[in-house]
């Protein structure tokens, strides 16, 4: 998670261009969940999406993350006069001090789970996690166009791949390999976590609803809010340390990676090739991976 700390990523555009998670996705969580709701701690809280969503739901909120610059927009987008039982924390996942023994009644982490060192992690939600407590995480992977199959296929070779002059060598690892695996890697010990489960979805390029499993994520995007979001992705913030001559068209330059990228997805997709193409609404589905478990 060490790139999101840096000063040279947008903690801004993170927060405005990264997907909501729906509300069946949280309802399929809360169904899961036993007993009581007094405190929840969302790992890894980002801008504190999750921790706001699910105030409602429990008496006490914590949000933890280690980046200064999350917890800064976390706090900015968390009036506390309207959340009154939010808290947020800079803070590791793999370290909560602060936490008493069995107090919490559910731990998530949404789009975070891959970077944690499950070496510590394990041992210290399980110390701090009550008798019959809730694990719930969750990840998702690069989206698809759905309807758009040559595109998509453009985009997975930009991502992957180790051609240092696109983005897949870029990514961090474990981590990557982790989220795109659905985090299957993840595996809660058996002799403390117990009735475990898993969902998954990934998409089809054959429109709407094509893929497998089930959907929890998709939005429809104008292709500059889609070229935005990708400026998010950790990949390219350190592409960009890597090629600090290259400069957006957006901004003045003659071009990134990521310009490069939708140029050549507009060279094989007709209908993104009309003036005023980056207002063209495009439907997107993630890949994602939901994990759930419950403390022994």
């Amino acid at each position: 998670m060490a790139e999101f700390a840096k000063d040279t990523f947008s903690h801004a555009s993170y927060a405005a261009f990264r997907p909501a998670y729906p509300a069946d996705l949280y309802e399929t969580i809360l169904a899961y969940h036993r007993g009581p709701r007094s405190l929840f701690v969302d790992l890894g809280t980002g801008h504190g999406l999750v921790a706001r969503t699910l105030s409602l739901d429990f008496h006490k909120v914590l949000g933890t993350d280690p980046s200064p610059g999350m917890i800064q927009q976390a706090r900015s987008l968390t009036p506390r006069e309207q959340f009154t039982n939010v808290i947020f924390d800079e803070a590791l996942a793999e370290s909560m001090p602060s936490l008493r023994d069995s107090s919490v009644d559910m731990v998530v982490a949404a789009q975070a789970a891959h970077w944690f060192d499950y070496t510590k992690l394990f041992p210290e939600i399980e110390r701090v996690v009550r008798k019959g407590g809730t694990l719930a995480f969750w990840g998702y992977g690069d989206h698809a166009f759905v309807d758009f199959p040559q595109a998509t296929n453009i985009l997975k070779h930009y991502t992957d791949g180790d051609d240092t002059s696109l983005l897949g060598p870029y990514w961090s690892q474990p981590g990557r390999s982790i989220v795109v695996d659905k985090l299957r890697a993840i595996q809660p010990p058996s002799e403390t976590w117990e009735d475990v489960t898993r969902t998954e979805y990934e998409p089809g390029v054959k429109g709407a609803r094509s893929g497998t499993g089930t959907m929890y994520l998709h939005k429809k995007l104008t292709l500059n809010d889609c070229m935005k979001y990708v400026r998010t992705w950790s990949s390219f913030n350190t592409w960009q340390e890597q090629h600090p001559e290259a400069q957006s068209k957006e901004s003045g330059g003659s071009g990134d990676i990521i310009d490069e990228m939708f140029d050549r997805m507009r060279s094989v997709e007709p209908e993104w090739q009309s003036d005023g193409w980056e207002e063209t609404e495009v439907e997107v589905e993630w890949p994602m991976g939901v994990l759930l478990a419950r403390k022994r």
